[in-house]
């Protein structure tokens, strides 16, 4: 076991964090940490998840959050529900990919045409079929929320086409497709943990870096990158997982509960989602932002033979059920 993950563990240990019974033995507490800020429709959308377990539950069930990185990173959170130390967190599809191979489709940029495909490919079988792949990394998908586009935010020039990637150094998520999809475009690529970015791009470590709207907002990364290309090369969610003993240690009961009040919280979260990134963009706009609007075709063709390197791999049959949807 890494040594970061030990000191997590012992964290949990300590402040009594294991998914547990409370004293009276009625009532089952359910501890869920993530990395997101308090005021991230994410986290607002977990707190109606809590609320909505409690309702159906009839308070014989709670979840317990833990915010902001406290209890670690997206891939020690992965790694203590493998291990049972935590019962469910939210993580990027993109750091899956390294417990989940097929998890890289959605890190691969422009495969979705757009925000309603997207939708359309989550929704569907085979948005489902991906979900429940985290099985084989001893997890329970429990669902997705929207994590809207992905895009280019730099702190000495706009990125409109991919020429101006060109040494330019772009913070990623700890994934080798998003690593390799900056690469493809021109860029270098720098996986750096979410609570380590905004003083790697104060200290000049990367130039840039590329997410949602709410994220560079939320993440004051607005302050010191002042320009934001909307490019939109990916569409990755937030995916809620569980972890598989936890979830099968609750009855088929609890279980029920536990999925309704997911599906209510994904129609919250979604409800919620384009006014926060139209405000997020109000926001960082009002504060000197730079906003713009590249041509995505260069980005486009840029990126075909990345594309094509995926040809006769495991995960080509679920691209091509994409591009065809």
């Amino acid at each position: 076991m890494h040594k970061n993950l030990l000191n997590v563990v012992f964290l949990v240990l300590s402040i009594g964090l294991l998914t547990s019974c409370s004293d009276d033995k009625k009532t089952i507490r359910l501890t869920l940490a993530h990395t997101l800020d308090t005021r991230h429709v994410v986290h607002k959308a977990m707190e109606f998840m809590a609320t909505r377990l409690d309702y159906y539950s009839k308070g014989s069930m709670e979840i317990v959050i833990y915010p902001g990185g406290q209890l670690g990173s997206e891939r020690e959170l992965i790694e203590l529900l493998q291990i049972g130390s935590l019962a469910i967190t939210k993580v990027s599809a993109s750091p899956l990919e390294g417990f989940v191979p097929e998890m890289k489709v959605f890190g691969i940029p422009y495969l979705f045409r757009d925000s309603e495909h997207f939708w359309r490919v989550l929704n569907s079988e085979t948005g489902q079929n991906l979900l429940d792949k985290v099985a084989t990394a001893k997890l329970k998908g429990l669902g997705y929320y929207d994590a809207g586009s992905r895009s280019f935010y730099t702190t000495n020039k706009p990125i409109n086409t991919p020429d101006d990637l060109v040494g330019e150094k772009i913070r990623v998520l700890n994934s080798p497709t998003a690593v390799a999809t900056v690469q493809a475009l021109g860029g270098a690529a720098a996986p750096i943990a979410w609570g380590e970015l905004y003083a790697a791009l104060q200290q000049g470590v990367v130039d840039g870096a590329e997410n949602n709207p709410p994220s560079y907002y939320l993440s004051r990364h607005y302050e010191i990158a002042k320009y934001y290309s909307l490019d939109e090369h990916t569409f990755v969610p937030d995916v809620i997982i569980a972890s598989q003993s936890v979830w099968d240690s609750l009855n088929t009961q609890q279980q029920q509960w536990l999925s309704q009040a997911m599906a209510d919280s994904v129609k919250y979260q979604r409800s919620l989602w384009q006014t926060a990134s139209d405000d997020a963009l109000a926001k960082v706009i009002e504060a000197g932002v730079e906003v713009t609007y590249p041509d995505k075709k260069a980005f486009r063709d840029q990126v075909v033979e990345f594309h094509a390197s995926f040809d006769n791999t495991p995960v080509a049959k679920v691209i091509t059920k994409i591009k065809a949807m």
